[in-house]
């Protein structure tokens, strides 16, 4: 499929988005609502984003799994290791089949709480990184709570992560996720790492949850200032992918585990979401243990703030980050 060819688009004023997105919380992460109900406004909602000219989506099965393979032709002058192979930029190229050792792929794992959430609601991000650096996106459509509670989402991601890798292993390869998807990626590295496995070349985390059982309540500005999440619909999610005593493992809230080890990783949050601390704990713990940690915080950001790019100045700016990151990845792996 080949994504609708959008002219440049002037951003949008920070204060109107903040009101859209509040608007969009409350009609579709509502725990009052079923799950696909939510699941399906949410994706109606996000089913119109305009992505960069020449953008392709396609979809693949992957492991068994539907998923969305995005693409969009990057710039000559970009720097990034993908952009400097021709062929690597070349259609013919961004549908490799996966496994494909030349093909630099980002796997990203979206958000939703685990509960709700498709590769739509990523698709905008993922077509403006591939612009930017060159590389595929892989979209994965993992099973979803309380359907499917833990650890369906992670064995889904891992099968994923295996078939991208083929034979040469997952060094061409950077895992990321946002919210709910942020979890599941370092989740993904956890179990990778206790199995003695090969890694990726890095991790992007994206207003990241890591703590299933963390009090959310606690800070009421924090409550007041997120325009997307409440703490009621995040526990809602919490117990539909785990039960309460699950909930202090670290495949299940990563932030409760060791971080030593890990490949580099870059976290992206904004100050106004339920989930900053997540992201300041992470960064903190992971750089002790001697990690790669490029962390930045945006002042007076929501949650997934990031993927709104083209729209928003600091998502902008943050997706300019991800792409170095990718570059700075790729040429140490």
């Amino acid at each position: 499929m080949t994504a609708r060819r959008a002219p440049r688009r002037p951003r949008v004023p920070a204060p109107v988005l903040r009101l859209g997105l509040g608007l969009l919380g409350r009609r579709c992460l509502d725990p009052a609502l079923p799950w696909p109900v939510q699941r399906a406004r949410l994706d109606q909602l996000t089913r119109t984003s305009l992505l960069p000219r020449g953008t392709t989506v396609t979809e693949q099965v992957i492991a068994g799994l539907r998923a969305e393979v995005i693409s969009a032709p990057s710039s000559p002058a970009r720097n990034s290791p993908a952009s400097n192979s021709p062929a690597r930029n070349s259609p013919a190229s961004n549908s490799a089949a996966p496994g494909s050792p030349a093909q630099h792929t980002v796997l990203h794992l979206h958000g939703g709480g685990y509960c709700v959430g498709s590769a739509l609601t990523a698709r905008s991000w993922a077509a403006h990184l591939s612009a930017q650096s060159g590389c595929r996106v892989v979209v994965p459509e993992y099973r979803l709570a309380p359907e499917h509670p833990y650890p369906a989402a992670l064995e889904d991601a891992r099968a994923v992560l295996a078939e991208l890798s083929g034979p040469g292993g997952p060094g061409s390869i950077v895992v990321s996720g946002d919210s709910a998807g942020g979890g599941l990626a370092l989740a993904l590295l956890l179990s990778l790492r206790e199995a003695g496995r090969d890694l990726p070349a890095g991790a992007i985390l994206l207003s990241p949850w890591l703590d299933l059982g963390r009090d959310r309540r606690a800070d009421p500005d924090l409550v007041r200032r997120d325009v997307l999440l409440t703490p009621d619909w995040l526990e809602a999610c919490a117990r539909a992918y785990a039960a309460p005593a699950a909930w202090a493992d670290p495949l299940v809230s990563p932030l409760q585990a060791a971080h030593a080890g890990l490949p580099p990783l870059l976290i992206q949050a904004g100050t106004d979401e339920l989930l900053a601390p997540d992201a300041a704990l992470l960064a903190a713990s992971a750089s002790a243990a001697g990690v790669d940690v490029t962390y930045t915080r945006w002042p007076r950001r929501w949650h997934d703030f990031v993927l709104q790019p083209g729209l928003l100045a600091a998502a902008d700016s943050a997706l300019a980050q991800a792409a170095w990151f990718l570059t700075r990845a790729w040429l140490t792996a």
